[in-house]
């Protein structure tokens, strides 16, 4: 027996690392890993095991991870709180270490080491007897630990579906000698450090024998630029080393492939390596798959003031090439590649004439009939440095709502026409009589049924409606002489009387014969494509 080493998952949301569930982060699989390499022997638990009772075993070693620097809305779990980090340290035992950027806060200040660099480095240097410092892994290290960690997978409590396995494809940015973005750490990891197609695939392969079925290849601050050794600020990209990667990640056999960020303004300068590596995405991933792109501002004062990545008109041709590359219907039922957009508030340099820019640019998109799978609206954290500018609450409030009902809105409309059949939503939760599901992968659409579903199980569903952030749909096909009168009633202009008929009049044959319960045309015609009369 090695040395005794628990490790709490408290998740971590960050921009280079999603670990919120469906997801593990590839940060938990590393401190696995290294603890490992140091003669450790790792119990995995996450915080959500806890909520549910699960008692903390002794241990020589504790090791927490948690923090969500970019926090979103949660459906089934959350990261872990701060309080729920103080009210868990009497439950730790022995050496004491916790990482991710809850490592910053004040509760931090009680373990024995609070790690803001590279957790399982730190852990690494502790467990076989160096000094415990700030360093990052080097590269046999870092793919060293991806092995020895991957099997604490199967004590995650999503295994093995729908658990999504990050995998991380390179570390640093490529405008690492410029500084970067301003609030943006990554930058000041240095110049990047690739690991190869031979080792991200063997560490895929390991998780896909495991039991592992969906995978994120995340991390990086550009996809585009993976493979390049160009040490510009703006890479010519490496087709070949994309294809390579991807190509070898389509052939283990992974039901979701969805990759992380992009770099617009790689995408805008050159175009014809883009072209080739945006079209090896669509054919070896899953539709769905969501290409982040960093705008952050359409204003240039701002863009100038913060040594942002790109300009309007470099995110606008990125935009338009995915759209035009990866804008046609998989077969899952989704777009197969499109393009997600940031937008932060409180950047340098900002002014009341920034919102409305960024507003203008927006209404580009609509006016050129362009979709954006999602809008990630939120304000800078000080996580690098501090920023002057003071982000008015409700102006904030006022102007990201306005996002929402004019734009939101219509992306949805665009994106999931009305009678699209999505496949494989695994639905997650229940608010009343609705249950809230999603297809499993990166910035997945929410889908409200307006009844009851199993939980835990996945069903095709048919889009009758758009908010703003979400959609609602159907099961599909839709039983008409089987389903419940309650199920009955959220279909499109029927309610809680005619969906009574409906069930006294039952089966029926044909739409046509549909009108011995409604006897009206416009009904009917608005129920056309829902139904199925087995």
């Amino acid at each position: 027996m090695g040395i005794k080493v628990v490790l709490i998952d408290g998740y971590i949301d960050d921009p280079a690392a999603l670990g919120v569930p469906p997801y593990i982060s590839p940060i938990a699989r590393a401190v696995a890993g290294a603890a490992i390499d140091a003669g450790g022997d790792v119990e995995y638990i996450t915080i959500d095991m806890i909520r549910k009772g699960l008692k903390i075993p002794d241990a020589k070693v504790s090791v927490v991870i948690s923090g969500n620097t970019v926090p979103g809305k949660y459906i089934r779990s959350m990261p872990m709180s701060l309080k729920e980090i103080e009210n868990l340290l009497p439950s730790l035992k022995g050496w004491k270490l916790i990482g991710g950027s809850a490592a910053t806060a004040d509760v931090a200040k009680r373990f024995d080491f609070a790690i803001r660099k590279d957790l399982a480095a730190s852990l690494y240097d502790g467990m076989t007897g160096k000094e415990v410092g700030e360093r990052y892994r080097d590269l046999d290290e870092w793919n060293r630990w991806m092995i020895l960690g991957a099997d604490i997978v199967k004590q995650h409590h999503d295994f093995p579906y729908p658990l999504v396995a990050e995998i991380e494809s390179y570390r640093g940015c490529h405008r690492y000698a410029s500084g970067g973005c301003s609030y943006c750490i990554e930058p000041l990891k240095g110049k990047p450090l690739m690991r190869s197609p031979k080792d991200i695939l063997e560490e895929a392969r390991k998780l896909r024998e495991l039991g592992v079925r969906n995978i994120r290849i995340g991390g990086q601050t550009c996809i585009i630029s993976y493979g390049s050794k160009d040490d510009s600020g703006t890479p010519r990209p490496n087709p070949d080393a994309v294809s390579e990667l991807f190509h070898g990640l389509k052939g283990l056999g992974f039901k979701t492939i969805h990759v992380d960020n992009a770099n617009p303004a790689v995408i805008s300068r050159y175009p014809d390596e883009s072209e080739i590596i945006l079209k090896t995405l669509v054919d070896c991933c899953t539709p769905g798959n969501v290409l982040a792109l960093g705008m952050e501002s359409a204003d240039i004062n701002v863009i100038r003031a913060n040594n942002l990545n790109s300009t309007p008109e470099q995110v606008l041709d990125a935009i338009r090439m995915i759209n035009r590359i990866g804008g046609h219907r998989g077969d899952n039922g989704m777009p197969c590649l499109l393009p997600g957009l940031n937008i932060i508030a409180g950047l340098d340099g900002e002014s009341k004439a920034t919102y409305d820019m960024n507003m203008e640019f927006l209404q580009r998109l609509i006016d050129e009939g362009l979709i954006v799978r999602r809008i990630n609206i939120r304000q800078v954290l000080p996580i690098r440095k501090a920023f002057d500018t003071k982000v008015d609450p409700n102006r904030f409030k006022k102007y990201k709502q306005s996002i929402r009902e004019s734009v939101d809105h219509v992306m949805l409309q665009r994106m999931v026409p009305k009678g699209t059949v999505l496949k494989d939503v695994f639905m997650e939760i229940h608010d009343g009589n609705i249950t809230f599901g999603r297809q499993i992968g990166s910035y997945p659409l929410l889908i409200g049924i307006p009844y009851k579903l199993e939980c835990g199980k996945s069903y095709d569903i048919i889009i009758t409606d758009w908010g703003y952030r979400s959609v609602t749909g159907l099961t599909y096909p839709f039983d008409i002489n089987h389903e419940s009168m309650g199920a009955i009633a959220s279909l499109p202009s029927i309610g809680k009387k005619r969906s009574a008929t409906i069930v006294r009049y039952r089966p029926y044959t044909s739409y046509d014969d549909l009108s011995r319960a409604i006897d009206d045309k416009k009904v009917i015609e608005g129920l056309k494509g829902l139904l199925s009369f087995e």
